[in-house]
C-alpha cells in the first residue's frame, strides 16, 4: 500500500480535490436519504443503522480513502440533525455558510497550531489582528481593546471568571436564574464561591433583588449579565445593571454568547446598549454568525487584562526568542494546541462585510417576528412572548405539559421536526431558535401545521399504557426577588455551549 498524500505543501491541493467531491457527494447522498431535519425512528432506529453502515471502524485491512470517506460521510449525514433544515430549530446551532465551511476546509489542511509563532506565522498575525478588531466593536471608546479565542460560550465564560479571580481573589459571582449554567459550573472549576442566584421573574434579571444581593454580600463581587438567554432570547437590562454595579462597587460581567452580533445590524444594536461597560463580554459566532464550531471569544477593554493568562514554556515562548521579536502565542488561551479559528471568521467577515452580515442578522430576527405573528393569529397555539432575539416560545392552546413534551419526541421520532424544550412562567414551552436566513413563510407554516396535528393525533389518539418518554416534573421560575444558592453541579443544559 502507497504512503497517503499529505494535505498541505503544493501537492495538497491536488490530492483533496478527489476526496473533496467524494465527500460532497456523499453529503448530497446522506441528505437524501434523511430527507428531512432528522433521521426518523429514534435512538433505537439511528444508533445499530449507523452502526451497520460504519462496521468495522478498525478493518484489518482499509478499504481506501474513497470507500472509507463515503460510506461514514454518507452514513453521518444521513443521520444528521441538519441546522440546515428550516425545521431544525431547537437550538442555538448554527447552519454554518458555506463560505466558513470552506474555509475551515483550509485552516484543516495548512493546520497552523496557534501555541507558538513557528508553527503559525501569518495565523497568528490574522488572529492577532481579528481579536482587536471584533474587541473594538464591543469597546469603541477604549486604547487598547482585545479578545482571545474561545471553544464557545462555555470556555469564555470560564476564562472570565478567571481572569475576575486573579485580579480580586476569591469572587462572588452574582447572576440571573436566566444566566447559562455554565457560570455556576466556572465557579465551581475555579474554587469559587457558589454563585448567588437573582430572580428573573419575566425572563430578565429582576434590578431590585440585584440591588438587594450587592448591598447585603461583601466584596469583590462580579455581576454576571446575560445578552441573549438560552430559554427565551431575553437580554438582561445591561445598563441597569451597570449602574448598579458601579454604585456597589462590583464588576460585571456579560454573557452575550447569543446577542453579541446584533452589534452589527444598525436595527437591533440598541438591544445591547450598555455592553461597552463590562470588564468582560463573551461572543460566540457560531450561534448567531452562522460559522462552524467553533467560533467562541472573549473580549476586554484593555489588552493587560489578559496578562494572567500568560504562561511560560521554554520550548515554545524561550525568552530570547520573545526578546528577538517572536510574539509569545501562550498567553492567548488556556489551551496548547489549538486550530485557527479566526480564518473562518475573517473570511467571512471580509466577504460579507457589515451590511451583508447585518442583512442576515435583521432577515433572520424578522423570521422570527413573522413565525410569532403565525402563532398569534392560530387559536390552537399560544405565544409566550414576542421574540427579543430569534427565539420563540409557543405550545398547544389548553395542552398540559406531558402534552408539550411529547409531541416534540413525537416530531423527533418521526424525523419531521427539531425543537427544544424551555420553562417559562411555570409551564413547557416547545422552543424555535431560528437562526436559518434562508427560511420562507411557507417553511413556517409547515411547522406550525406540523405541530397542531401532532397534538389532535396525540390527543386523538392516546398512548394506552405510559412509557419511559414522560416528561420530568415542571420548574416553575421563581418570583420573589430575593437572591439563591444553587447547587454546585448543574444537572440539565438547554444549549451546548
Amino acid at each position: 500500500m502507497s504512503t497517503p498524500p499529505l494535505a498541505g505543501g503544493t501537492a495538497g491541493p491536488a490530492a483533496l480535490r478527489p476526496l473533496i467531491d467524494t465527500v460532497l457527494t456523499a453529503l448530497h447522498d446522506g441528505a437524501t436519504l434523511r430527507d428531512g431535519p432528522l433521521p426518523a425512528g429514534g435512538p433505537d432506529t439511528v444508533t445499530p443503522r449507523t452502526r451497520t453502515a460504519t462496521h468495522p471502524l478498525i478493518p484489518d485491512h482499509g478499504t481506501g480513502p474513497h470507500h472509507a470517506l463515503r460510506s461514514l460521510v454518507t452514513a453521518l449525514a444521513a443521520g444528521a440533525a441538519d441546522p440546515a433544515h428550516p425545521h431544525c430549530a431547537a437550538h442555538l446551532h448554527t447552519p454554518p455558510l458555506a463560505l466558513a465551511a470552506a474555509a475551515d476546509l483550509a485552516a484543516s489542511a495548512l493546520n497552523p497550531s496557534m501555541d507558538s509563532w513557528d508553527q503559525a506565522p501569518a495565523a497568528s498575525a490574522l488572529e492577532a489582528d481579528l481579536t482587536t478588531a471584533l474587541a473594538a466593536e464591543i469597546y469603541p471608546h477604549t486604547r487598547a481593546p482585545d479578545a482571545v479565542i474561545t471553544t464557545g460560550g462555555t470556555e469564555a465564560n470560564q476564562l472570565a471568571l478567571l481572569l475576575a479571580r486573579e485580579r480580586h481573589g476569591p469572587v462572588q459571582t452574582i447572576c440571573g436564574a436566566n444566566a447559562h449554567h455554565s457560570i455556576t459550573r466556572a465557579a465551581w472549576l475555579l474554587g469559587l464561591p457558589q454563585p448567588v442566584i437573582v430572580p428573573a421573574p419575566t425572563g430578565t434579571l429582576d434590578l431590585a433583588a440585584l440591588d438587594h444581593a450587592l448591598t447585603e454580600l461583601h466584596r469583590p463581587l462580579l455581576v454576571i449579565a446575560t445578552a441573549g438567554t438560552t430559554d427565551t432570547g431575553d437580554i438582561d437590562p445591561l445598563d441597569a445593571i451597570a449602574d448598579l454595579c458601579t454604585t456597589h462597587g462590583a464588576e460585571l460581567h456579560i454573557d452575550a454568547a447569543y446577542g453579541g452580533p446584533l452589534l452589527f445590524s444598525p436595527t437591533h444594536r440598541p438591544l445591547l446598549h450598555g455592553l461597552h461597560r463590562a470588564h468582560s463580554v463573551t461572543l460566540d459566532l457560531h450561534k448567531l454568525g452562522w460559522q462552524p464550531a467553533s467560533a467562541g471569544l472573549l473580549a476586554v477593554p484593555e489588552h493587560h487584562h489578559l496578562t494572567p493568562l500568560h504562561h511560560h514554556a521554554p520550548y515554545l515562548n524561550a525568552d530570547d526568542d520573545t526578546e528577538a521579536g517572536l510574539p509569545d502565542l501562550l498567553g492567548r488561551s488556556l489551551r496548547t494546541t489549538r486550530r485557527p479559528d479566526a480564518l473562518k471568521i475573517a473570511v467571512t467577515l471580509q466577504a460579507l462585510g457589515r451590511t451583508g452580515l447585518a442583512d442576515l442578522i435583521d432577515r433572520t430576527l424578522a423570521t422570527a417576528h413573522h413565525l410569532a405573528d403565525l402563532v398569534t393569529k392560530n387559536p390552537d397555539l399560544d405565544l409566550y412572548d414576542r421574540p427579543t432575539i430569534s427565539t420563540v416560545l409557543l405550545r398547544p392552546t389548553d395542552a398540559d405539559d406531558h402534552t408539550v413534551a411529547t409531541v416534540r419526541r413525537t416530531l423527533l421520532q418521526r424525523g419531521h421536526a427539531v425543537l427544544g424544550r424551555a420553562h417559562a412562567e411555570g409551564r413547557l414551552w416547545l422552543k424555535a431558535t431560528l437562526l436559518n436566513p434562508h427560511t420562507t413563510p411557507q417553511d413556517l407554516q409547515a411547522l406550525l401545521d406540523l405541530i397542531t396535528d401532532t397534538t389532535t393525533d396525540h390527543l386523538t389518539h392516546p398512548p394506552t399504557t405510559p412509557t419511559a418518554t414522560h416528561p420530568t416534573a415542571t420548574h416553575p421560575t421563581a418570583t420573589h426577588p430575593t437572591a439563591t444558592h444553587p447547587t454546585p453541579h448543574p444537572t440539565e443544559s438547554d444549549t451546548p455551549r
